[in-house]
């Protein structure tokens, strides 16, 4: 398969993303661990079979010796190029995306990791914060409760195709579980927050208030998910996500 550099759409530090014709095609790099791409394909081929609607696995390959992976194109806009291009109707295009998290969350898939098993494994690597907090914050984890639902892990409007029909696709599953849905509304809750805090406040609004979820609820989960994003140690992120942390301390 021949890539150029004109057909790169996303670029990050561990992957490069491009149009191949009908594909998607997402080149790691070297340093990506290959466990990671193939657990990647397996979350994308279980979700498959929940029904909704995502770009199906074609490919697990070797480009230029770097593993990638090949993944049915779906044409349209990201969900955030939409509210970024018609910021009046930002609430209409909110309640859409919260909807389609609510479907997703009504999905099972017993072949998915446990979220809190990730989780407890991600609050156990920080040396960032003290083993008191840690303490803590394994404490709360494991009071809350088991549930077994479809959880994305990364679901803002960056990872939603709006198609030219109006379909919605969930896309990029790397870091899918099963597990309690507060969970991860939460972590939405913090992604919207890094960029916008009154985007945060609409979802979070809407989130609670479609699913019928008790607002305290979800931010119980907020030091616990908080956590779990400071390990991917982004540098930006890490004055914010420790104001949340440290609120397990003083609660």
């Amino acid at each position: 398969m021949k890539l150029e550099e004109k057909d790169l759409i996303v670029a990050r530090p561990y992957k490069k993303v491009y149009l191949s014709g009908d594909s998607v095609v997402k080149v790691f790099e070297e340093s990506h661990p290959k466990k990671y791409v193939f657990n990647e394909a397996l979350n994308q081929a279980i979700v498959e079979e929940t029904g909704l609607n995502t770009a199906k696995v074609q490919e697990v390959s070797q480009i230029d010796g770097k593993w990638a992976l090949v993944l049915e194109r779906k044409r349209g806009k990201t969900m955030e190029e939409v509210m970024d291009e018609d910021p009046a109707n930002l609430e209409k295009y909110m309640d859409q995306f919260v909807s389609l998290q609510l479907e997703m969350h009504s999905k099972q898939a017993p072949m998915l990791n446990k979220l809190k098993d990730k989780l407890n494994r991600q609050i156990s690597s920080l040396t960032a914060i003290s083993a008191t907090t840690r303490y803590e914050l394994h404490t709360r984890l494991d009071s809350m409760p088991k549930h077994v639902k479809v959880c994305h892990g990364d679901f803002i409007p960056s990872n939603v195709i709006v198609g030219e029909d109006g379909s919605l696709t969930v896309i990029d599953w790397a870091h899918a579980t099963q597990g309690n849905a507060s969970a991860d509304a939460a972590m939405t809750y913090l992604l919207f927050a890094l960029k916008d805090q009154k985007k945060a406040d609409m979802y979070l609004r809407l989130f609670c208030e479609k699913s019928d979820t008790a607002l305290q609820y979800v931010q119980r989960w907020l030091p616990i998910v908080a956590a779990a994003q400071l390990t991917k140690h982004n540098d930006l992120e890490q004055d914010f996500l420790m104001r949340w942390i440290d609120v397990v301390e003083y609660e």
